[in-house]
């Protein structure tokens, strides 16, 4: 059996519709694995169930519509994918907004909360409701998507990045809580993808220029190259890896 083998599991993957987030559900259902696909718009998510499902058969993914920012959809998930599915082996915490560009002094206080509330308070509810399971079972596979921004300043998403900062804590601390029981907890960290959730700093010709001229790989990522790791941290394979902060990023922390 392959250390990347998720046949028989379970994978929920919020935000992906598109992006990152489709990148990891169509290799993890490359792997062996049935996933959830969730996003806010129906037919978005339907398009990569059928995308799946056209590859691997019918049954190997569902679509279930969800709004991050809303508890009652998120508890609603989970039940559904409870329910369609079985219970949750894999949670990907992918789904995440920045509805500001700029510098912190000039950020409303509504757009902050917002922040923080999609991009930490959500992922800590979704664990909440999966975690029992997963400790019951004594298996069980959580991934927070935060970013090299979690590590670093920037004079234009700084509570972005404050907010995948605080992902990291978030999986550090269910780590230690979870350990015990197996639970494994991790994040990753991607530089600069090209996504249509980053489309303004890989759009902005000076950003693009300075990313890529600091980058030992000399380009920025593509989103499938983000979903190996994925695969990586949810199967066999990475089952002594739990509390960090896997970086992908063409080397760009590590040259400026």
């Amino acid at each position: 059996m392959s250390l990347f083998d998720l046949t028989g599991k379970i994978a929920l993957i919020t935000g992906s519709s598109r992006g990152i987030g489709r990148a990891i559900a169509l290799r993890m259902a490359e792997h062996g694995a049935r996933v959830v696909i969730s996003s806010r718009k129906r037919a978005a998510c339907a398009a990569v169930v059928a995308e799946i499902e056209a590859a691997h058969g019918a049954g190997r993914a569902v679509a279930i519509p969800a709004s991050i920012s809303v508890k009652e959809e998120l508890e609603h998930l989970v039940a559904e994918t409870e329910r369609q599915l079985g219970p949750v082996d894999v949670l990907v915490c992918n789904a995440a907004s920045n509805p500001y560009y700029g510098p912190l002094a000039g950020i409303s206080d509504a757009q902050f909360k917002k922040i923080l509330d999609n991009n930490v308070l959500s992922n800590h509810w979704l664990i909440q409701k999966v975690a029992p399971g997963m400790v019951a079972r004594r298996d069980g596979a959580v991934i927070l998507v935060s970013s090299i921004g979690a590590l670093k300043g920037s004079p234009v998403i700084g509570a972005y990045n404050v907010s995948k900062a605080a992902d990291l804590q978030l999986a550090r601390n269910y780590a230690v809580e979870y350990g015990p029981a197996n639970v494994r907890v991790n994040c990753l960290c991607p530089g600069l993808i090209r996504t249509d959730f980053a489309r303004a700093l890989w759009e902005d010709p000076e950003m693009l220029a300075a990313t890529t001229e600091a980058a030992p790989l000399r380009r920025i990522g593509e989103p499938d190259e983000i979903a190996g790791a994925a695969v990586f941290l949810a199967s066999a394979a990475g089952r002594f890896v739990t509390g960090q902060a896997l970086v992908i990023d063409g080397g760009v922390t590590i040259a400026r």
